[in-house]
């Protein structure tokens, strides 16, 4: 689907009232004419104030049917349709025009995600945490997937994990207590610990930290 929006993104469609570029816009959900759906998540629609469509459109609707209002012309992506459609506003679809440049950022992620995905298979023997690290930390992809690579980062028991994972909120409550038991369990295969006052690590044994000076509990 995003790949579909991208090259939707990359089209050039013109409006044959005013030759203004049509702008893509997330679809209404339901059809003004017959209360179906568009068939297409998106729509080209000319959202140019200066369109004699929208600017005649004013005064035909007016005094054809009493009530206030106009039209924008909008076409569907893959298809030869076309429609003037009813708006009440100028402000119509101007909120639902689709963001060109959060697009491309999702595809990016979406991109690292699935090649982290790929790598996270072999990450262990490899003993390379990036990718499990990248899975972990990334909000958006799946939860099975996210608790996966936290099962690996315990498998690598990195200790270079340590400061993304505890600066990192995440939003998932049950994955971020699952995360901080993990931590202890890799600090706890490294025979170290976090020092309550400055944070830095130190030997599990150390009476002082070595860091701050402070005296540590047993």
């Amino acid at each position: 689907m995003l790949s579909t929006v991208m090259k939707y993104a990359e089209e050039k469609h013109y409006c044959p009232h005013c030759s203004g570029d049509l702008v893509l816009c997330h679809a209404p959900a339901v059809h003004v004419g017959d209360g179906l759906g568009w068939g297409s998540e998106y729509l080209f629609i000319c959202l140019n104030d200066n369109c004699p469509l929208f600017v005649k459109g004013w005064d035909y609707i007016a005094s054809q049917y009493g009530h206030v209002g106009s039209y924008r012309y909008m076409e569907i992506p893959n298809s030869k349709e076309s429609y003037t459609m009813m708006v009440v506003g100028k402000e119509a679809f101007t909120g639902s025009i689709v963001d060109i440049e959060a697009l491309k950022k999702q595809s990016k992620r979406y991109q690292e995600q699935k090649k982290a995905l790929a790598a996270m298979e072999t990450c262990v023997e490899e003993r390379n945490l990036e990718p499990a690290l990248t899975i972990l930390l990334d909000e958006s992809a799946r939860i099975d997937d996210r608790k996966r690579a936290l099962e690996m980062v315990v498998a690598l028991s990195d200790l270079t994990c340590l400061d993304p994972l505890r600066n990192h909120k995440f939003r998932d409550e049950h994955l971020a207590i699952e995360v901080n038991q993990a931590l202890e369990k890799i600090l706890a295969a490294n025979y170290v610990r976090e020092c309550p006052f400055c944070s830095e690590l130190v030997k599990a044994q150390a009476k002082i930290c070595k860091h701050c000076q402070k005296e540590l509990s047993a």
